[in-house]
């Protein structure tokens, strides 16, 4: 649904500033669900290598965030899909949690480039780092960083030039090929008693 909130989004979009995440950053992750956050996730590539350097390996990808969406039952509130790696800002998933969606799109994606004989190498990193965001402040951050992370990485001048992200669903309500905050299911919604007593 477009509000003005999504003009917010798109005009913070361009004062991000550079914070790119260390190497490691996996180590030592513990996952915590249950608590109803948003999960800004990053996953990567292979030895970080360009496996999604084409557009038609991030349109597949995209597709299969998209039936992952609809099938997992979760909201995108904001993705990018990079040469190689991908973020997602995601609400948990109604049917399974975050690790289960993130195996199902590795798994999916993997079995199709090799299907079609179009990899044959390994594919993802195993794992990804996955930070709970559970207030306003922290999610209009983590949407600055999607949007400009083609921008930083001088894929393109202007973050509406990167197709593959949720920035022109935000800039101009464009319905890309990964619905952004959209939910087709009726919401049930569940607090615990740790997400009331947050600061």
């Amino acid at each position: 649904m477009w509000d003005s909130s999504h003009r917010l989004y798109a005009f913070v979009t361009y004062l991000m500033p550079d914070h790119p995440y260390p190497a490691g950053v996996t180590q030592g992750l513990v996952r915590s669900y249950g608590d109803h956050d948003l999960h800004f996730i990053t996953f990567s590539c292979y030895a970080r290598k360009p496996i999604l350097g084409t557009p038609v390996r991030r349109e597949l990808l995209a597709q299969i965030l998209e039936q992952t969406r609809r099938r997992y039952r979760f909201i995108v509130a904001g993705y990018v899909i990079m040469p190689e790696h991908v973020h997602l800002l995601i609400t948990e998933p109604q049917a399974g949690d975050p690790s289960v969606v993130m195996k199902v799109i590795k798994e999916r994606f993997t079995r199709i480039l090799r299907s079609r004989q179009l990899y044959r190498a390994p594919v993802w990193e195993k794992r990804f780092y996955d930070f709970n965001v559970w207030s306003d402040a922290k999610r209009i951050e983590k949407v600055r960083y999607i949007h400009r992370d083609p921008v930083r990485r001088g894929l393109v001048e202007k973050p509406e030039d990167w197709v593959w992200s949720s920035f022109r669903s935000y800039a101009s309500g464009e319905e890309g090929p990964v619905r952004v905050n959209c939910q087709e299911w009726p919401l049930t919604l569940t607090y615990s008693h740790s997400f009331q007593n947050r600061e």
